[in-house]
């Protein structure tokens, strides 16, 4: 992430030059972010060497130590850019009255510019991205020839070219794994019909550049825009993000395959008996069945055609009698909707999600003569099925011994994941009272990711409590770290979970209690 211009932010370190007029006391809160007061600018620029000094004495051989080293590299710089811009401006300011106070300049003010992908988007309230996750931006795991998301993604075109084609045997799917993550709000929200108070759009869920733009959180943002350019029948895949919980089987940044198929009246009902006398549309009532402008026959062959392909697909990956069972639930831009279970070495496994497509999404991308379905599909989900991979985490390893076991000369060929030799974790908890407000805890689980990187294995939160007198409640969390290559000494942990600390308590207002 480039930052630009004078008004700064790095990592929730306000630099704009004015934040530094606040003179009533040594910090200032405003949300996360600290504003240097007026009347400790010594201190800080020695306390400032004294971070640098035990940064270059630190164990800089050690590859632990880089993440530790580049959290102090960012704060030291931040507040020596702070400090500088501040001493020169005080000069200008000196007919300010001592009592008088600046109001910090809010978050957003123009300066602040995310570089990503060749484009600049200015920073406001909503931005929220982390140099952890924008340094994942572009690696397009999906895309890389024998990488095992590789694998799954060009097993499942090979399907669908195989199983469906146009008239001249051309295929019937387009496919589009190549599209831009950043998307805007409305892509990602409006057009798939979800509410404005829709809990998915919340911050503490989504990556933002901005309040217009955003890393998609699905596939499916680029749904409208497919169907307005005509197209019937796609593909896509891409890499998607969301901020979520630490664990093996969740990760920042994953990768979705998303297919749409629209259908005409003659289409769907071509070898339906009688099939010319009947309707794609009706006024009528919604039901748990169908939607109000579908008639029955409509849905229930949209539905059909829908299972009967996912069956398919699912049989081609998996082998034959494989059991399958469909689960109602909602999603709000299909009805009905189902997610799709598998029974898979004795385990009931979800695989993916699909449905019938909202007509009023249909009928707004200039479609209104047709009806259709969707799905949508994790690639990581179905890999770690398929491969036995155990911990999401290996999708992102560049070692040799993980890559060279999905280096197959036929996509079709079984392949079982040979375990690394699994290295012992190093627990070390952290406990803290939390702010009075703006804390979640997707915010505490992004800063141990961006400090602790792809040493932290998982984050459970381990108690809650809730003082009797004050009614502060206090979260202990449990963090594990796990290097996939070597061991990890309590030492090198230590320094990263200091920093953890540190990091806490300086930018998201908690006070620790360790």
């Amino acid at each position: 992430m480039e930052i630009a211009g004078d008004q700064q932010e790095v990592d929730g370190l306000d630099l704009n030059p004015d934040a530094a007029f606040s003179t009533s006391s040594r910090w200032r809160h405003s949300g996360r972010r600290l504003y240097l007061s007026q009347c400790c600018q010594e201190e800080w620029m020695k306390e400032i060497r004294i971070k640098e000094r035990r940064q270059r004495e630190g164990d800089a051989t050690s590859p632990l130590a880089e993440p530790v080293r580049e959290a102090a590299t960012m704060v030291c710089s931040a507040l020596r850019r702070l400090v500088q811009v501040h001493v020169s401006l005080a000069r200008k300011a000196s007919g300010v009255c001592r009592g008088h106070e600046h109001r910090p300049a809010t978050p957003g003010a123009p300066g602040g510019v995310v570089e990503l992908l060749g484009k600049s988007y200015p920073q406001d309230s909503y931005s929220n991205l982390s140099r952890k996750v924008l340094s994942k931006v572009g690696r397009n795991l999906h895309n890389q020839q024998h990488h095992p998301l590789w694998l799954i993604k060009e097993r499942v075109k090979a399907h669908f070219y195989q199983r469906f084609g146009g008239r001249s045997g051309t295929p019937l799917f387009s496919v589009y794994d190549n599209l831009s993550p950043v998307v805007t709000t409305w892509q990602n929200f409006d057009s798939l019909l979800i509410p404005a108070d829709h809990p998915s759009r919340k911050k503490g869920d989504n990556y933002y550049l901005n309040e217009t733009h955003m890393l998609r959180a699905h596939t499916s943002a680029h749904q409208w825009d497919l169907l307005r350019a005509g197209l019937d029948a796609f593909l896509v895949v891409g890499d998607v993000y969301r901020r979520d919980q630490i664990d093996t089987q969740h990760y920042p940044v994953f990768h979705q395959l998303e297919a749409v198929r629209l259908f005409s009246r003659h289409q769907l009902f071509a070898g339906v008996k009688d099939g010319e006398s009947l309707q794609l549309f009706e006024q009528s009532s919604r039901s748990a069945y169908k939607q109000e402008t579908h008639t029955m026959e409509a849905t229930k062959l949209v539905e059909f055609d829908l299972k009967q392909t996912l069956t398919g697909l699912m049989t081609h990956l998996f082998g034959d009698g494989l059991d399958i069972r469909w689960v109602d639930c909602y999603f709000p831009f299909t009805h009905p909707s189902f997610e799709m279970e598998i029974n898979f070495h004795g385990k009931w496994l979800e695989v993916l999600g699909c449905g019938v497509m909202e007509q009023q999404l249909v009928n707004s991308a200039g479609a209104q003569d047709r009806v259709g379905w969707a799905f949508g599909l994790g690639l990581e989900r179905l890999a770690m099925i398929l491969y036995d991979i155990p911990d999401i985490r290996l999708f992102w390893s560049e070692d040799e011994r993980f890559l060279g076991q999905f280096r197959v000369g036929d996509i079709e060929q079984s392949v079982r994941f040979q375990p690394l030799s699994k290295y012992p974790a190093v627990m070390n908890d952290i406990s803290f009272w939390l702010p009075p407000e703006n804390y979640t805890e997707n915010d505490f689980y992004d800063l141990v990711r961006t400090i602790g990187g792809d040493l932290v294995e998982k984050v459970d939160l381990i108690d809650k409590f809730e003082h009797p007198k004050t009614h502060r409640t206090s979260h202990c969390y449990r963090i594990t770290y796990r290097h996939m290559e070597r061991t990890l000494s309590q030492r090198e942990v230590g320094r990263i979970h200091q920093a953890v600390q540190e990091a806490a308590v300086r930018l998201l207002g908690v006070e620790g209690r360790f």
